[in-house]
């Protein structure tokens, strides 16, 4: 026997072995790839080898990098730094025509048809990408332990299924709309519609018209994509939907303190404010300006990735409400320097939200409402003006409004005096700041943080080669049997057969009496 000196000596000098697995990661650019960073970062630092599949016109997906091997596809994806710009531009200009039934629906084509462009990029990278004998050898000799994407578009969830690779999904968004499928209709509301988990029945029945829609956009601009392209690589016996079902894990990039109760399933891990962290020291003009505060303190404003420019005279409003405050105001702003623009606002391209929002000088977060943006928000504590502009954010930031932590301006009613109303709103009131940092006690309560959680679950699908036992085996069920719609026909034409056959009874017995007591007559 050694003594125990012995074996701990060895443990510090012979630290365990770790093996690394490989990660072939099929991203979305723009925001979400910055979101999906973040994991591939953390990948890399505990000795995990990561590809990235990108294309040509990859926007914030670069070329080369510490963190991962590129393998770039000779096609173009279509979200572009151009794309971008130009769909976001036409988005803003058709909900200033007005708040009307037709705006919106006029709203949703738009996006629809702007998805399906989306949808035959992706297609067309896929046929080149299996095509590419020599890519796609390459790609199997790797042999990768899982697919890591984002499943906002498809195309990394059919290449798990081609390469026969367990799938991880990092997600809020699937190429069918919110990523929890969005049931029971009767308190899970359909994104767009504003509604909460406490709906009236009139409530119900718009989120129920809302989900038939939803539906219907996905058959008539999305399935037809693919019909041939799954049939041709993966199998006549596969369809869209399945595929997405079929995936070992689902990260959600949300958590129960942003989003309403909802039915979940094992294999769905919530890892909400993943990408935030402890605020670090900001770069000496930066700080030197927020010191200059005083005790009035800061409000930081930024509309996200997409969004660095807004028309003249949204701007203009904008920066004339902030002259007026006491405070001082960092905006992440690119268009052109407002007119109306105060001495006491800073523009700059680009400012480390997450920092910003972390220090304590920082009274107030002017939010257009980004997944990201509110999140950060909610881990460090602080109330939000919110202006919605396109996609989710409305709803994101509904959900903050209902929880007592923000408010939300009609961006395209906006002047300058209802913006500042609504800063000097949530300035004052103490509820708003009492009810985020709140929000930002819960968050924080977990057992683990919830990049920890993401890369534990992600590790363990490389141990086990899968979760075939957490996840429900329902998507291989005809609608028929998932709704047992054949058990009730069955028990329900049951019934009616010993009803039918009751009622025969019944009525040869009566025959039999009446037949008698004539007999007898």
């Amino acid at each position: 026997m050694h003594p125990p000196w012995v074996w701990i000596t060895l443990c510090l000098l012979c630290p365990p072995v770790i093996y690394g697995g490989k990660v072939l990661v099929f991203p979305l650019d723009g925001s979400h790839w910055v979101n999906m960073k973040v994991i591939i970062e953390e990948l890399h630092s505990r000795g995990h080898q990561v590809s990235v599949v990108r294309s040509t016109d990859s926007w914030y997906i670069k070329e080369t990098s510490p963190f991962y091997t590129p393998i770039t596809v000779d096609a173009e994806s279509g979200f572009g730094e151009d794309f971008a710009t130009t769909f976001v531009a036409q988005l803003l200009a058709i909900q200033r025509e007005g708040k009307y039934a037709w705006t919106r629906f006029k709203l949703e084509m738009e996006q629809t048809q702007k998805a399906s462009e989306l949808h035959e990029k992706t297609c067309k990278m896929l046929e080149l990408l299996f095509e590419n004998v020599e890519l796609i050898h390459s790609l199997r000799d790797a042999k990768y332990d899982l697919v890591l994407t984002d499943p906002a578009l498809p195309g990394g969830v059919i290449l798990a299924h081609y390469l026969r690779l367990p799938l991880v999904f990092n997600v809020r968004w699937t190429s069918q709309g919110e990523g929890h499928f969005s049931f029971p209709l009767s308190y899970v509301p359909m994104t767009g519609t504003e509604l909460s988990d406490k709906m009236s029945f009139l409530e119900r029945l718009l989120n129920a018209i809302v989900f038939g829609f939803n539906e219907y956009q996905i058959a008539q601009y999305v399935l037809p994509n693919y019909v041939s392209l799954i049939d041709k690589y993966l199998g006549p016996e596969k369809d869209f939907i399945s595929l997405f079902q079929a995936a070992d894990l689902w990260l959600m990039r949300v958590d129960f303190v942003f989003e309403f109760p909802r039915p979940t399933m094992p294999n769905v891990i919530y890892m909400g404010g993943f990408q935030c962290k402890p605020a670090k020291p900001l770069p000496e003009h930066l700080e030197e300006f927020v010191q200059s505060s005083g005790e009035h303190r800061v409000i930081i404003m930024s509309l996200g990735t997409l969004i660095g420019e807004l028309p003249h005279d949204l701007a203009d409003e904008i920066a004339a409400a902030f002259a007026k405050l006491p405070q001082k105001v960092i905006w992440r702003y690119k268009g052109d320097r407002p007119a109306t623009l105060g001495n006491n606002t800073l523009i700059v391209d680009w400012m480390p939200q997450n920092d910003l929002l972390g220090h304590p000088k920082v009274k107030l977060f002017v939010a257009h409402g980004g997944t990201n943006g509110v999140q950060e928000a909610i881990y460090h504590g602080a109330p939000i003006v919110g202006l919605p502009l396109i996609f989710d954010q409305r709803d994101n930031l509904f959900r903050i409004e209902v929880r007592g932590a923000g408010k939300i301006i009609d961006f395209f009613r906006m002047n300058k005096d209802i913006f500042f109303q609504a800063i000097q709103e949530v300035l004052t009131e103490p509820s708003y700041r009492i009810n985020m940092q709140r929000l930002a006690r819960l968050h924080r309560d977990q057992p683990m943080k919830p990049l920890e959680t993401a890369i534990f679950w992600i590790e363990y699908i490389m141990r086990h080669k899968g979760t075939a036992h957490l996840r429900s085996e329902a998507y291989r069920m005809p609608w028929y049997s998932y709704h047992s719609v054949d058990v009730m026909l069955l028990l329900g034409g049951a019934v009616l057969l010993i009803l039918g056959i009751f009622a025969t009874l019944i009525r040869c017995l009566c025959y039999m009496c009446l037949r008698g007591k004539s007999k007898f007559d």
